[in-house]
């Protein structure tokens, strides 16, 4: 039922902690998901730096935002100048290349507060590396939801349940939200065969489930083995993701870049390092350099690297 647990490894990202739950040397992808973050739960104090991400660039990804808590401001070089509140979703969609930024507005660094919520990146397909870069904000009716007997739940992007959000994917996946009272039980999307997905997997945000007969606790996720029709019981008030979708193949990754070939990688590079790409309006006085130490460029899937 479940092929493997994954726990969430700690990364400070420069005073701010994420649980980082993707790429793991064993499970590099989840369909289409490359890379997985919890942000938090972290409470800044007043007066805090809180979100503080320079302007950085990426290739050959959609970003998926989406909080619990909190929010957060995003530019980036399409012009989009947006703040992310909780239950809504940013998608911005790199393609063959995007720059932005995200930060904590003034006014909430002088009053401190709480964030809580996921980042994941979406390798896109082949056909769609070239893309022009876009983003798109989702709140609302666009993202349908559900609630009765203890359970909250709302698509987040993709298809599930018989419902679609119209947040633009370029591939095949289901991304779900779900709220949980203790006892409450709730079936994934279906996996391979008779219309579902082949590959998905559960992430406990906060709390605690059960999956058949296999515990999880907040920050671990289970890959569901692609047959498995499971069922998820609530052991306790709980925060739970679901991922996954079809497979785009193998991508290589370095720093923010993901894409199919290493000559892709290496334009992005120079690109990069030569300030071709452009800043984000409204934030364009500083930058994240490249890495000097870029060390090796990783092939996903690749299941005996090491992360």
């Amino acid at each position: 039922m479940i092929e493997m647990v994954i726990d969430a490894r700690k990364k400070d990202l420069g005073g701010f902690e994420v649980g980082r739950v993707l790429p793991f040397a064993r499970k590099r992808m989840v369909g289409p998901f490359i890379f997985l973050d919890h942000m938090g739960p972290a409470e800044f104090a007043p007066g805090a730096d809180a979100i503080n991400v320079r302007p950085h660039p990426h290739i050959g990804l959609s970003t998926l935002s989406y909080l619990f808590e909190g929010e957060m401001t995003h530019r980036d070089s399409t012009g989009a100048h947006n703040i992310i509140l909780p239950g809504e979703v940013n998608w911005m969609t790199a393609g063959k290349g995007v720059v932005h930024s995200e930060r904590t507005e003034p006014e909430r660094v002088a009053t401190g507060g709480k964030l809580n919520g996921m980042q994941a990146w979406i390798a896109l397909p082949l056909e769609r590396e070239d893309d022009d870069p876009s983003f798109t904000h989702h709140a609302g009716a666009d993202l349908p939801s559900y609630e009765q007997a203890g359970l909250f739940a709302r698509l987040v992007a993709g298809e599930a349940y018989g419902a679609r959000a119209s947040v633009p994917v370029a591939s095949p996946l289901f991304y779900v939200h779900w709220e949980m009272a203790p006892g409450v039980r709730a079936a994934p999307p279906r996996g391979s065969g008779d219309g579902g997905y082949s590959e998905r997997a559960i992430y406990v945000a906060t709390g605690a489930v059960e999956v058949g007969d296999r515990r999880l606790n907040a920050g671990q996720m289970a890959i569901l083995e692609p047959h498995a029709e499971p069922v998820v019981t609530a052991i306790e008030p709980s925060t739970v993701m679901l991922l996954g979708g079809e497979p785009v193949g193998p991508r290589l990754i370095w720093w923010n870049f993901v894409a199919s070939t290493q000559d892709r990688l290496d334009a992005a590079k120079a690109d990069w390092k030569a300030g071709r790409m452009k800043l984000p309006a409204g934030d364009d006085h500083e930058f994240i350099p490249l890495p000097e130490e870029p060390g090796s460029t990783t092939q996903f899937p690749a299941p005996t690297d090491p992360v």
